[in-house]
């Protein structure tokens, strides 16, 4: 849980009850290539090498389901979703990081990227989502994966996710390199880079 104050089935401050699912994202809908599509593990691996699984064989990863919340930096939440997927301990476990590794940077379709702690990444409740309350995700919604972060603001989880980076250092994703906070709780209100702290993230 880290240093959040997070309390499951809560409206942290500043947030609304949505019933639906607003779409939001930056820039166009991906076209899903299955013969295209790979999923990677790199940067500080306990190995030293690159972990690759295809779609067929990152579907047929062990299926987990978590209820968790969803808080938009802009200010809905939705409470007790049940997600379906890829638990992030699972990948942690089939492609483990080095005794170094601090945080990670989940990388997506266009370049798009978000760094996190990584104990936030291995919170038993984050999960590569491909379902949502039983059904697929999706394309708007980020099919065929999203992550989900549910005690972090849902900008920390993106959409169409094609791997992760083990790091040895904090780096700043791109919404964190572009006004955003470096950490994101939403039970301290962390929106935006002006309200970090000294020991928040890098440097802008």
């Amino acid at each position: 849980m880290g240093q959040s104050e997070r309390r499951e089935g809560e409206l942290p401050p500043g947030q609304r009850l949505q019933r639906g699912w607003p779409v939001l994202h930056y820039g166009p809908v991906p076209r899903f290539k299955p013969d295209r599509w790979e999923f990677r593990v790199f940067g500080a691996t306990a190995d030293g090498e690159k972990h690759c699984w295809n779609h067929e064989e990152f579907s047929a990863l062990p299926h987990a389901t978590v209820i968790g919340d969803f808080h938009c930096v802009t200010k809905f939440s939705m409470l007790g979703v049940e997600w379906g997927g890829v638990a992030t301990s699972t990948v942690l476990k089939l492609a483990p990081p080095a005794p170094d590794v601090t945080h990670v940077m989940v990388w997506a379709e266009y370049g798009f990227s978000s760094n996190l702690r990584l104990d936030d990444f291995a919170d038993d409740k984050s999960i590569f989502a491909t379902h949502r309350g039983g059904e697929l995700l999706t394309a708007e919604h980020g099919f065929p994966v999203r992550l989900i972060v549910p005690h972090l603001y849902a900008w920390k989880g993106p959409k169409w996710v094609r791997g992760v980076e083990y790091m040895v250092a904090d780096r700043r994703g791109f919404w964190e390199e572009r006004g955003y906070h470096n950490l994101g709780d939403p039970w301290r209100e962390q929106r935006y880079s002006y309200q970090e702290e000294p020991g928040d993230g890098p440097e802008l």
